[in-house]
């Protein structure tokens, strides 16, 4: 099953009530962070399961909220899941050693 895509209004099932919320990013098949609103705390993310994601197709009254948040907030990976051609790496700092360094003659 593939993960769900960002910005994707979902509903998290599970260990609690049902809460609507919006993928902000798929980092890994087994991990999905969700905007979600919780009742004491407000718009928080929540890594869960993709099996405790479903599809929702109508927006909620808490999706401004929740899209003001995904918006405010930078992206964790560097690429992709599964680690695409595209994926770029940090370029490093010093491409080599030092020289030797003489003690003066």
């Amino acid at each position: 099953m593939e993960p769900p895509a960002n910005g994707e209004l979902v509903r998290v099932t599970g260990s609690g009530p049902a809460l609507d919320g919006i993928v902000f990013e798929s980092p890994s098949r087994t991990k999905v962070i969700v905007a979600v609103v919780d009742p004491s705390r407000g718009p928080v993310f929540r890594t869960v399961h993709p099996e405790a994601l479903s599809a929702r197709t109508e927006e909620g009254p808490a999706d401004r909220a929740l899209r003001l948040l995904i918006r405010r907030t930078p992206p964790t990976t560097r690429g992709t899941a599964g680690g695409s051609a595209t994926a770029r790496h940090a370029s490093p700092g010093h491409a080599r050693g030092t020289m030797h360094r003489t003690t003066g003659k």
